[in-house]
């Protein structure tokens, strides 16, 4: 099965005043090493507030990857490098067909889908 990073982005959406944040940055950066191509982006909620439009953070480190058109995880992810890493690689074992399918197969996958402040956050980093 042909993969490309490039169809990936993930989102991790945090603050600099939040210690939890601060120490889980570069276990970020060192899982964004491991799947070059893929696009990662830091988003500090109070430093570009404008680009998340009514999302509410509720903890941290929360984080949104999609691949394509498609939301495949939008929330709080325990803040340990390796989960995000086992995550992605499952992500990555899946074709795009696959990706698109699991995106719709559960409810609130299915409301991600729709978000307009996801997909405009999605859209302001592409």
């Amino acid at each position: 099965m042909t993969q490309t990073n490039a169809d990936f982005s993930v989102f991790c959406l945090c603050a600099e005043w939040c210690g939890t944040c601060r120490e889980y940055r570069a276990g970020f950066e060192e899982v964004s090493a491991r799947f070059p191509g893929a696009r990662f982006h830091w988003v500090d909620i109070e430093n570009q507030a404008d680009t998340l439009g009514d999302i509410d953070i509720e903890n941290f480190p929360t984080l949104l990857i999609n691949r394509g058109s498609s939301v495949l995880y939008y929330g709080v992810m325990l803040p340990y490098p390796e989960h995000l890493a086992r995550i992605l690689d499952s992500f990555h074992e899946q074709d795009a067909q696959q990706s698109a399918a699991y995106a719709l197969s559960h409810p609130e996958r299915r409301q991600w889908q729709e978000d307009e402040d996801l997909r405009g956050l999605i859209a302001h980093f592409s």
